[in-house]
């Protein structure tokens, strides 16, 4: 996640305008139960592990410009082509210390589903130079390639999924903002909604769900992202959760998408600000305590994440998406 002045910080532009009651996608699809048992953190930890190798063989980094950020990108294409997904791996330059750079994304789509009303979900895949960026965001990324595999490149589907892994996130968001800006108008409509994971397994874990949260001054999202929102909570609560739904920051990847008036949602588990003695009651952990004290660190690595967590954000991401994919109700904008 990249830095931000403060969680919940209020991105410009119009708020929500949907009714107080809208009618969610049903829990009704025997996918939905398959993939939501099939999925683990567990399953997770080949490809984290996977995603350490990588930075430890590279400088102790996967940092956008970098061959630790290459060699992530033919991890994730190589794992999502082998699950029988249709992967292509698009560029975009940025520049950095006065240098031009040519970086790739990745984007995984499945062969099922109609690509008029596609579901989206998207993690970034670099990490800062000064660390392995486990927590952030390998986690975010192994989270869906463990959906992803579980779920396969042709499932039983109404609406296609397609997957984003996202470059430099740690360096102005310019992978998805690019992503984003590249998409024709029809391109963009066609996406019915953006799902965000961004730090699944902080250490001292909260629980973080962004999309359609109220308030004087907040930024709830387009017209459709208290939908996206609302169903990651009942997700989570599925999992007995009782999540905090809060404002969208600038911090993420979310934000190219919500400012392209795609619904949006997203969920995360913290960074570098502290718990409350109200969230730790709720959520267990250490109060006045921040939530990853490895953040943007060398000592983000796997071996100080939270599994609960992450096994509770991977169930989470994989109902909601599964729940969006099988569905005919998607947000209306």
């Amino acid at each position: 996640m990249a830095v931000t002045a403060a969680t919940g910080a209020v991105l410009s532009g119009c708020s929500s305008t949907e009714p107080t009651e809208i009618q969610l996608p049903p829990v009704t699809s025997p996918l939905h139960s398959e993939l939501v048992a099939g999925v683990s953190g567990a399953g997770t930890m080949p490809h984290l592990e996977a995603l350490q190798r990588i930075a430890d063989s590279n400088g102790g980094n996967r940092a956008t410009p970098g061959p630790g950020y290459d060699a992530s990108v033919d991890y994730v294409a190589g794992v999502l082509r082998d699950a029988g997904f249709d992967v292509t791996t698009p560029t975009f330059t940025m520049r950095r210390r006065g240098q031009e750079f040519t970086v790739r994304n990745v984007i995984a789509q499945t062969r099922t589903g109609s690509p008029d009303h596609v579901v989206m979900a998207g993690a970034h895949l670099d990490s800062v130079p000064e660390g392995p960026g486990i927590n952030d965001n390998a986690t975010g990324v192994a989270s869906l390639l463990e959906i992803g595999t579980r779920m396969g490149g042709s499932p039983p589907i109404t609406n296609a999924v397609r997957f984003g892994f996202w470059g430099a996130e740690e360096i102005d968001l310019n992978g998805s903002t690019a992503y984003v800006e590249g998409l024709t108008p029809a391109e963009r409509d066609a996406i019915a909604l953006y799902i965000n994971i961004d730090m699944a397994a902080s250490p001292n874990a909260g629980y973080f769900v962004n999309g359609g949260a109220a308030g004087r001054g907040s930024r709830s999202g387009p017209p459709g992202s208290a939908t996206v929102g609302r169903v990651l909570m009942e997700e989570l609560t599925a999992k007995g959760v009782a999540a905090e739904l809060v404002r969208f920051d600038r911090g993420s990847d979310h934000v190219p998408f919500v400012e392209a008036n795609i619904p949006t949602g997203g969920v995360y588990a913290g960074d570098g600000e502290t718990k409350t003695p109200e969230q730790a009651a709720a959520w267990g952990g250490e109060a006045d305590v921040v939530f990853d004290v490895c953040y943007h660190q060398a000592c983000d690595r796997i071996d100080t994440i939270n599994r609960t967590a992450l096994d509770d954000f991977t169930d989470a991401m994989a109902g909601t998406i599964i729940r969006f994919a099988t569905s005919h109700e998607v947000p209306a904008r």
